[in-house]
């Protein structure tokens, strides 16, 4: 059987025996001693949020069979830890033995789809802390997006402050994504003003009634060494969908900086600008290593 035929056969085993997902969560081989490690860790869950384009091609992300067979050489490669999923996508993974000894880290808030006019009302439509402990992954990832504008970010601060409390409680990490973003020809896009970095960190840092399970996952932008004074949590530095020779060598300056545990990318990895998911895995790995 080809390796596409045994992604296209989970149709058959999701159909037949649902129950086989809990069953390989069960069985799934945690890994050990990864909060001292620098970590490298695969984002998969952007179609969740309809963001499934990649710099020049708006589709890219849109076959699960392809997405699925970069994750796989991703998850494959040496210094790759663990991985960042919806539910559809970890689950996928786990029935296709692809998750023993790596992190997975479920994806909570997808609900503010890109482009929409809810962008910022960023609702919790995907893991919930007890889903994530009872399956026995390894944290919980949410996206803070803080926009002065948009009256859609309380209620997007809220839910993400009880998220962090409900993982702490249960002792799992909760990655925490703050963002300052402003509108843009009617999407949320990045402000990359360092200022404006700081801010959010500060926000975001200080969410849930805990942050001792804490982690922050940040863009890089200018002045990141600046911009790292503000917290003295973990941080991973995150990838975005541009990928070439100037992210590379923006991370490789970032991952210098003692308060930098590691990267999370997904786009820039799995959808490459020359198309090779192994290579260019390998060279961020060698990075974080």
């Amino acid at each position: 059987m080809s390796s596409d035929d045994e992604i296209r056969s989970l149709v058959r085993q999701r159909a037949g025996r649902p129950e086989q997902v809990a069953e390989a969560a069960a069985g799934r081989r945690r890994p050990v001693g990864w909060g001292e490690q620098r970590l490298m860790i695969i984002a998969a869950d952007h179609p969740a949020r309809g963001a499934i384009g990649v710099r020049d091609r708006p589709d890219a992300m849109a076959s699960r069979v392809d997405l699925l067979r970069r994750l796989r050489t991703a998850l494959s490669r040496p210094g790759v830890h663990g991985v960042v999923g919806t539910a559809d996508i970890v689950e996928d993974l786990l029935l296709m033995g692809e998750l023993d000894d790596r992190l997975v880290i479920g994806s909570m808030n997808r609900g503010g789809l890109t482009g929409t006019v809810f962008e910022l009302d960023d609702r919790f439509t995907g893991y919930d802390a007890r889903t994530i402990a009872e399956m026995g992954f390894d944290g919980g990832k949410m996206l803070c997006r803080i926009d002065p504008g948009d009256p859609g970010t309380a209620s997007t601060l809220e839910s993400c402050g009880r998220a962090v409390t409900e993982l702490a409680r249960l002792k799992m990490m909760a990655m925490v994504e703050p963002l300052p973003v402003r509108r843009a020809d009617g999407r949320a896009v990045l402000d990359a003003d360092p200022d404006a970095l700081i801010r959010a960190i500060g926000v975001g840092q200080a969410l849930g009634a805990s942050s001792a399970y804490t982690w922050l996952k940040l863009p890089v932008v200018e002045d990141m060494d600046r911009v790292l004074e503000a917290t003295t949590l973990p941080v991973l530095l995150l990838g975005g969908d541009s990928g070439g020779e100037q992210t590379y060598n923006a991370w490789q300056k970032t991952l210098t900086n003692p308060g930098v545990r590691g990267l999370v990318v997904g786009r820039a990895l799995l959808y490459p600008p020359d198309d090779d998911v192994a290579a260019a895995v390998d060279a961020a790995a060698a990075m974080v290593r």
